[in-house]
């Protein structure tokens, strides 16, 4: 496993940060980590890359621990943190120079023509050709977030951690840093923590859901759309009109309405809902051939990623 946690607790005095929690990443996921302000994300990123212990539970990286090989793990991390500190005063290469000369032993892993080369390389890969001459500081914080990411990948890690990303970004720079990580995700395992859910159905194979502490969901956001929702809500077009009363007698259907649409004559668009464990489209594919119907469309409505989010961290 990349990343293996086993009810982890984090105690700041009598308040429980994180409250034995328990998963594990497979390698080449990409995972997003939702949850409120204060629900325990950052410190768990913090525990993760070994900045900060856990009070309790164990947790390990690329299979070494966090806390008797936590050197071995900064080795196969590479992290982000939300306020994303860089030295304003040094130039983009410069810094990455620095970061490099850090993470690189002596021998030929740190000789400065592979250092230069992987300096080069990520440079490329963060789109920072333009600004690497330039101090850090006369940057835009898109291009800010661009050499935070550069910072993290210099040493090439096998696992990636990234604390709010995106935030504070205009569009613009949100697309461009989003397809970054996307990019990234295609080798490496990532972990990134955010609050855009559009982000997190972008990028992300799953979803980990914090909520005071506890893990409230694990899954993929196709699977947490479709549990979260106590009900099937189908949406059908008829090729002609059909009376309300007879679209009720389909076997588990609990409501129906009309959809009002100016494209299509009147009654032929419905709303039908039945329970979440009732399937009522068999049903309602038979009610149209035994009524002479055709089918035009015919989708099942999911919960939008914000809605079961809201859901799941409701007082």
């Amino acid at each position: 496993m990349s990343i293996k946690v086993q009810e982890i607790t984090k105690l700041y005095g009598a308040q429980k940060a994180l409250d034995a929690i328990s998963f594990e990443i497979k390698p080449g996921e990409v995972v997003g980590l939702l949850g409120p302000n204060g629900a325990g994300k950052s410190t768990l990123m913090k525990i993760l890359s070994c900045f900060i212990p856990p009070t309790s539970g164990d947790a390990s990286v690329c299979d070494f621990d966090i806390l008797e090989q936590s050197i071995e793990v900064r080795k196969k991390v590479g992290y982000l943190p939300e306020n994303n500190p860089l030295y304003l005063d040094l130039y983009v290469r410069e810094f990455l120079g620095f970061i490099a000369g850090v993470h690189f032993s002596s021998g030929s892993n740190g000789s400065s023509t592979t250092i230069k080369k992987r300096i080069a390389d990520i440079i490329d890969l963060t789109g920072l050709e333009a600004e690497q001459h330039k101090k850090i500081g006369a940057l835009s914080k898109g291009y800010r977030q661009r050499v935070g990411l550069a910072q993290a990948l210099i040493h090439d890690p096998e696992v990636l951690i990234l604390d709010e990303p995106t935030s504070g970004l205009d569009p613009n720079q949100l697309l461009e840093i989003r397809s970054l990580i996307k990019k990234i995700g295609e080798k490496k395992t990532v972990m990134l923590s955010t609050h855009i859910m559009q982000e997190v159905e972008a990028i992300c194979d799953r979803v980990i859901i914090i909520h005071k502490g506890k893990i409230v969901a694990d899954d993929t956001t196709a699977n947490l759309q479709h549990v979260a929702s106590a009900q099937n809500i189908i949406r059908v077009e008829f090729s002609s009109a059909i009376d309300q009363k007879k679209l009720k007698t389909i076997e588990g259907v609990l409501e129906v309405s009309r959809i009002e649409s100016s494209r299509s004559q009147p009654d032929t668009n419905w709303q039908l809902v039945s329970e979440a464990s009732v399937d009522i489209r068999p049903g309602l594919f038979k009610f149209a051939v035994d009524n002479n119907l055709t089918v035009l469309s015919l989708a099942r409505e999911e919960l939008k990623l914000e809605e079961v989010f809201q859901e799941l961290t409701r007082n």
